[in-house]
C-alpha cells in the first residue's frame, strides 16, 4: 500500500497533504451544517442594505457559484504542491483554514442571519439550476461567507508564489471575485456577507504568519501520518 501510494497519490498531491486537506473538509461540513441545526429554531437576524436591494437577480452566474467547488479543489491541492518542500508553509495554510471556520462557527451562532430571496420564475437551465440550489441550501449561516472566505483563500494560498505561473495566478484572483460577484447576483449573500469573507481571509492568514498556531497542526498531522501511512515499518512520507 505504502508504495502504491507514493506512485500513483503523491505525485498528485503529497501524502503528507491528505489527511489536513480532508480534515479542512470535515470540519467545514460539521460547522456549516451543525450549526445550521442548532439554531434552526434561533432568531435570525436580515443584514439586507440598500445596495443589497438593487443587486439584480441574474442567475446565469450559477455557473461561477458551482464551478467554484472544482477551483477550490484544485488550488487546495496547488498549495500542497508547491509546499512539498515546505511543510510549514503548508500547515500555516491549513491552520488559517481552520481557524476560520471556527471563527464562522463563533458568528453563526452569535449572530444567526438569513435572507429573503427573490422568487425565480425564469424556465432556462440557469432558472432551474438556481431552483435547485434554493431547494438543497437554507438561507441561513450566510455572515460571513464560506464561498467568499474559500475562494479568497484559494487565491491568498498561491499569491506571489513564483512556482504557479503569473496567468494561473491572475485568473485566482479574477475567478475569487467572479465567485464573489456570483453570491450577490444569486442573492445568496449580501454585500456584508462577501466584504466578512474576505477580510476574515486576510486577517487570518496574516496573523498565522506572526504566531505559531501551524506548528499544533503539523505535529498533530505528523503523529498521525506516521500512524496511518506506514508499510512494514517504513513511513510512506519522504
Amino acid at each position: 500500500m505504502c508504495q502504491w501510494l507514493k506512485k500513483y497519490i503523491d505525485p498528485v498531491v503529497p501524502l503528507y497533504c491528505i489527511l489536513p486537506l480532508l480534515s479542512c473538509f470535515a470540519l467545514n461540513m460539521i460547522v456549516y451544517s451543525g450549526t445550521m441545526i442548532l439554531c434552526a429554531d434561533w432568531i435570525h437576524y436580515d443584514l439586507t442594505t440598500a445596495f443589497d436591494s438593487r443587486v439584480p437577480l441574474v442567475p446565469q452566474w450559477m455557473y461561477v457559484y458551482f464551478g467554484c467547488y472544482l477551483f477550490w479543489i484544485a488550488n487546495y491541492i496547488l498549495v500542497g504542491r508547491i509546499h512539498r518542500d515546505d511543510p510549514k508553509k503548508f500547515y500555516r495554510f491549513v491552520a488559517t483554514d481552520m481557524m476560520s471556520r471556527l471563527v464562522c462557527a463563533i458568528f453563526f451562532i452569535a449572530m444567526p442571519t438569513t435572507n429573503i430571496r427573490p422568487e425565480v420564475v425564469g424556465n432556462s437551465f440557469s432558472d432551474n439550476m438556481l431552483r435547485f440550489l434554493y431547494g438543497i441550501d437554507q438561507p441561513t449561516n450566510l455572515f460571513p461567507s464560506i464561498h467568499c472566505l474559500v475562494s479568497w483563500l484559494c487565491y491568498i494560498g498561491i499569491r506571489g508564489e513564483k512556482k504557479i505561473p503569473p496567468w494561473y495566478r491572475i485568473f485566482s484572483c479574477l475567478f475569487a471575485l467572479a465567485v464573489v460577484a456570483s453570491t450577490q447576483f444569486t442573492k445568496q449573500h449580501y454585500i456584508a456577507d462577501a466584504i466578512a469573507g474576505l477580510v476574515l481571509a486576510e486577517l487570518l492568514f496574516a496573523l498565522n504568519r506572526r504566531i505559531r498556531a501551524y506548528a499544533v497542526v503539523q505535529r498533530f498531522f505528523d503523529w498521525l501520518n506516521n500512524k496511518l501511512f506506514m508499510s512494514k515499518g517504513e513511513s510512506c512520507e519522504q
